[in-house]
């Protein structure tokens, strides 16, 4: 889809996630990216900076994606983790690039806004516990899951449905 007019900023972002899907995110150079957008090689730089620049805005979105999804869930703290392992697989470049610290600029004011509307969810859902691992323990599960589930490396007795196979993941600890 190469770029013609309008919104620049969304086609380079749009060739990102095309690019980290297909080389994945340790790979992803801007050359690539502007090629998959069909800009100039410039074009990335000038409005993003450079590479880590192009991952932050990416991981932002993600973030304030999961949010969304999270608060759609409602307030069964199971189907929140429902709907964080169905924004894993639904968006595997941006769950890719919104937990490595290390490809973006983790100290983005924008980013780090975002991040906090996606963990405020999260947090909601595991109820006011001071000092527990609930909320912790909660993501760690779900985050593996979908790890997992997106790397193939689930037992095929699970069958292929996820939000059955995440469902049942989640009910084990969370009961309403």
């Amino acid at each position: 889809m190469p770029y013609h007019h309008g919104d620049l900023r969304r086609a380079i972002l749009a060739a990102a996630i095309e690019a980290i899907t297909a080389v994945g995110s340790a790979n992803l150079s801007l050359r690539d990216v502007a090629r998959r957008a069909g800009v100039s090689h410039a074009a990335p730089v000038h409005h993003f900076g450079d590479k880590a620049g192009v991952l932050t805005a990416l991981a932002e979105e993600g973030f304030d994606l999961l949010a969304e999804a999270l608060s759609s869930a409602g307030d069964d703290f199971a189907e929140v983790g429902v709907a964080y392992v169905r924004f894993a697989v639904t968006h595997p470049a941006h769950f890719e690039v919104m937990f490595r610290p290390d490809t973006h600029h983790r100290d983005d004011p924008a980013l780090s806004a975002a991040r906090s509307r996606a963990g405020a969810v999260l947090a909601r859902g595991a109820g006011p516990r001071p000092g527990d691992y609930t909320e912790v323990a909660a993501w760690s599960l779900m985050h593996g899951f979908a790890t997992l589930w997106l790397t193939g490396a689930l037992p095929t007795s699970l069958g292929d449905d996820l939000t059955a196979a995440a469902r049942g993941v989640a009910r084990t600890l969370f009961r309403n």
